[in-house]
């Protein structure tokens, strides 16, 4: 049986199917140049694959299986279709010489195959992966702060644009996002899973920042799971935590939870890198191009992040399903009960 949300209140799209289509792209032209001029980002074009045993690929929790195939001009050498570019961004500031206080994104278009279904995953992931250059005094929570409310500033300009386009649906975000570390969030909810905590405290604040997102927690346990070679979430931070990275949430009023639009942070140094990787027992990565890179000194510290473009497009259009945003593969129980709800897939 399918995982769906089916909406508490009887669903219907305020949106057509032919608004909805210019909707999304209206949005999106509007968000990314807001973006790229707000944090001064310069586009680039991604790669949808890279090559196998580079240490390139996002490896997300380490368990999902990428998607491969055997290239037969390059006599069998393997690719995997990417899951993001957290990586690749960072050795793209060092091949573009981009300075310090500017970046890049990029439309990142991906796949992967081991996720849950549901109203908000897809096999089909699209974001607005990008990265900023930063220095070594960069590298705090204030200024991981400030980065986040330019973001979040950006994200509630964008409701307002699609205010003006639809009036009939009414902006709801609140002006300033709400920061709590995954440990304060622990302790003011000691007895609810990870996934209730989000719950609980994006609907009394309606945007927040949650950080330290990979690091175990008193209780032992993850808040949620992070690639140990990207994001830093075991640094000490001026707060008395540790972690340099976090998450955007929002409440979703349609489906009555937390939606996550934005994973984000200060990347690893050397140290935070190799600490890391000792803590997963993982430091044979070190092998890995990108790895080397790192330790000698080829790629510039960054700050980054991705934006889930469906994400953003369906919780700004009040969509009840991500594959009311983009076409993709969904179980065909899961069709059915959508139709029976008004969720209508593309």
């Amino acid at each position: 049986m399918s995982r769906l949300i089916v909406p508490a209140k009887p669903y219907k799209s305020l949106l057509d199917l032919k608004q909805t289509e210019l909707a999304i792209k209206f949005l999106k032209d509007f968000f990314q140049s807001t973006l790229s001029a707000e944090l001064r980002l310069r586009r680039v074009t991604a790669p949808l694959f890279v090559l196998k045993g580079t240490g390139i690929n996002d490896n997300l929790n380490g368990v999902e299986r990428p998607v491969t195939f055997a290239i037969k001009d390059m006599e069998g050498r393997e690719a995997e279709v990417v899951h993001s570019l957290a990586k690749w961004k960072r050795m793209m500031l060092a091949e573009y010489k981009i300075g310090r206080g500017y970046g890049l994104y990029t439309d990142m278009n991906a796949i992967r195959a081991d996720e849950e279904l549901d109203n908000t995953h897809s096999l089909y992931v699209d974001q607005w992966d990008w990265e900023l250059c930063i220095g070594e005094e960069d590298r705090t929570l204030a200024y991981l702060k400030d980065v986040v409310r330019r973001i979040y500033a950006t994200i509630v300009r964008c409701e307002y644009f699609v205010y003006e386009l639809f009036p009939s649906i009414q902006p709801q975000l609140p002006r300033e996002i709400h920061f709590i570390h995954a440990q304060q969030l622990l302790d003011l909810y000691p007895g609810k899973t990870p996934k209730e905590r989000e719950d609980l405290i994006t609907e009394k604040y309606g945007a927040v920042f949650i950080i330290g997102i990979g690091g175990k927690l008193s209780n032992g346990e993850k808040h949620d799971g992070r690639s140990p070679d990207y994001d830093d979430w075991t640094t000490d931070n001026e707060d008395g935590f540790k972690g340099l990275n976090g998450d955007i949430l929002v409440w979703d009023g349609i489906l009555g939870r937390s939606l996550e639009l934005s994973s984000m942070g200060v990347r690893v140094d050397k140290e935070a890198l190799v600490r890391q990787l000792e803590l997963c027992g993982e430091t044979e990565r070190l092998q890995f191009e990108f790895h080397k890179k790192l330790m000698n000194d080829e790629l510039p510290l960054s700050l980054g992040g991705g934006i889930g473009q469906s994400r953003l497009c369906m919780y700004m259009l009040r969509k009840a399903h991500v594959g009311e945003i983009q076409s993709s593969i969904w179980p065909d129980d899961m069709r059915r009960e959508c139709a029976a709800h008004g969720m209508m897939l593309l």
